[in-house]
Formats: C-alpha cells, sequence, structure tokens
C-alpha cells in the first residue's frame, strides 16, 4: 500500500500478539477493514485502491491468518474485538469507521458494543449475527479435519467456490493457503465454528450501518443479511449484490466500491 505521508511498521503488539497491518497514512477520516475467514488483508485490495487518497485506510491480519503473528491458541471474536481496538491504540486513533467481511463483521460489531465510542459507522459484508446452525458446523468440521489432515488440496475445489465463485481468482488464494501450516488453516476454522449468537445485542448498536450482501452467498444467506440490515437501528441501507458469491467486495467492486464510498463521505 503507497504512504501518503506516514511511515507505518508493519507490525502492533497488541494481547500477546504482534498483528501485521498496513496504513496509507493521510489526513482523511480513519476507515479500518477487517477480513474473512481463511482471507487476509490483501482481500481489500479493490477497496485501498479506491478510497486511500480520500481516507486513511488501515487493513490488517487477524489472529491465525496471513502474517500476524501470534500464539496459535483458540480464541473468540470478543478477543479479536479487543484486538482491533488495541490496534487503533496503536495507531493513535480515537474513532473509525469500521469495514468488515464475514469474521470481521463478527468481529467488528462485537468491537461496537465493546467501545462504541471508538465507532463511528459500520460496513457489514456477508455478515451476520446469528451462531452457526447444526447443518452449517458440520460442514466446516469437515472443512477443518480436511485442512488438516490431508492439506488445502483436499478442500479448495469446493471451499474456493463457497467463498469466492469465481475461478479466475481461485488460485492466487490457493497458494495463499499453501504457504499457511495445516494446523494454522484448521484452526481458524475452529475459531469460527465457535461465534457466538448476539443478535438480541444488535439493538445496542446505534451507529450509521450499511449492509452489504451478494445474494447468491451460501455460508451465509442472503436472508441473514436482510435479518441483521433490519435489526441494526443505524442501518441507512442494505446493498444487495445480483449474482455475488459470498465475498463481493472481491468479486463485484464495481458494485461495493461506489456503495462504500458514498456511505463513508457521508458517516466516517
Amino acid at each position: 500500500m503507497e504512504k501518503k505521508g506516514r511511515t507505518a511498521i508493519p507490525y502492533a503488539d497488541v494481547n500477546g500478539a504482534r498483528l501485521y497491518f498496513e496504513d496509507s497514512g493521510g489526513e482523511g477520516p480513519v476507515v479500518v477493514f477487517s477480513h474473512g475467514n481463511l482471507m487476509d488483508c490483501d482481500m481489500w485490495a479493490h477497496q485501498i485502491q479506491a478510497l486511500a487518497g480520500d481516507f486513511r485506510v488501515v487493513v490488517w491480519d487477524e489472529r491465525l491468518h496471513g502474517r500476524t503473528e501470534d500464539d496459535g491458541e483458540a480464541y473468540t471474536y470478543w478477543d479479536s474485538a479487543a484486538d482491533l481496538i488495541g490496534l487503533l491504540d496503536h495507531l493513535d486513533v480515537r474513532q473509525a469507521a469500521l469495514v468488515g467481511h464475514s469474521q470481521g463483521g463478527f468481529l467488528s460489531m462485537r468491537a461496537a458494543l465493546l467501545t462504541p465510542d471508538r465507532v463511528k459507522a459500520l460496513v457489514l459484508i456477508d455478515t451476520t449475527s446469528v451462531a452457526w446452525p447444526h447443518e452449517a458446523l458440520a460442514q466446516m468440521r469437515g472443512v477443518s479435519e480436511g485442512f488438516r489432515g490431508a492439506g488445502p488440496e483436499a478442500v479448495a475445489p469446493i471451499l474456493l467456490g463457497m467463498l469466492l465463485g469465481q475461478p479466475a481468482i481461485h488460485d492466487q488464494w490457493l497458494v495463499k493457503w499453501k504457504a499457511q501450516p495445516r494446523e494454522r488453516l484448521a484452526d481458524a476454522v475452529q475459531v469460527l465454528m465457535g461465534a457466538d449468537d448476539i443478535t438480541g445485542r444488535l439493538g445496542e448498536i446505534t451507529v450509521p450501518a450499511l449492509v452489504v450482501h451478494g445474494d447468491a452467498d451460501q455460508p451465509i444467506p442472503y436472508p441473514l443479511g436482510q435479518a441483521l440490515a433490519g435489526k441494526i437501528p443505524g442501518t441507512q441501507e442494505l446493498v444487495t449484490v445480483t449474482g455475488a458469491g459470498h465475498t463481493p467486495n472481491l468479486t463485484h467492486p464495481e458494485r461495493v466500491n461506489p456503495a462504500l464510498d458514498g456511505f463513508l463521505r457521508r458517516f466516517a
């Protein structure tokens, strides 16, 4: 990421982990992007390119993901939310807009519940507030065991289609998975399985919110996005990305970026 007047050390020592991050710098409103499970901060490349000129864009790798260094132990998304707040402290940022995809949305909502005064606005992309149903947990268990026992190649054909749905970019993410220890990938999926239900607390999230959801999402079906938008009091809009699967910011940036830019200009 190009630095605009700011030299950022790419690691922050937070809560016993060394969090990898990238910071565009600049004097614009701060926007922090949190990625989905089995992804990393590179999934925001299209958004960085579109927004970094007018906003101070921060992306980071969460525990058990990407270039972040951690102890490999289990954690919760409340812990991840605390990591995000710790990253803001490291950057000396008092308030930021938070953009989260899938598990990045899990932790961003929890950050808004833990420290509402630190969160200026929320963008929630293909995420949910509910715990996983038994069928989804069984599928995730199989993915985790597949990673641990046979490696990424064993689960990639099905999993990449579910997460991305765009074969042209499958290989670049498979390469990333191959570069990670099998156990780390398996453990990351196990953390995902432990997401608790926070639906009953959504009324406490009063900051402006934008919900973006692909209507062909398999892991988190579109009706869950509709329900989320309806339960957060500050929701300004539900953006439906027609034909998109689980990662519309990566596969359909031409649809997501204008909505994101317009929302952030109003509320970040």
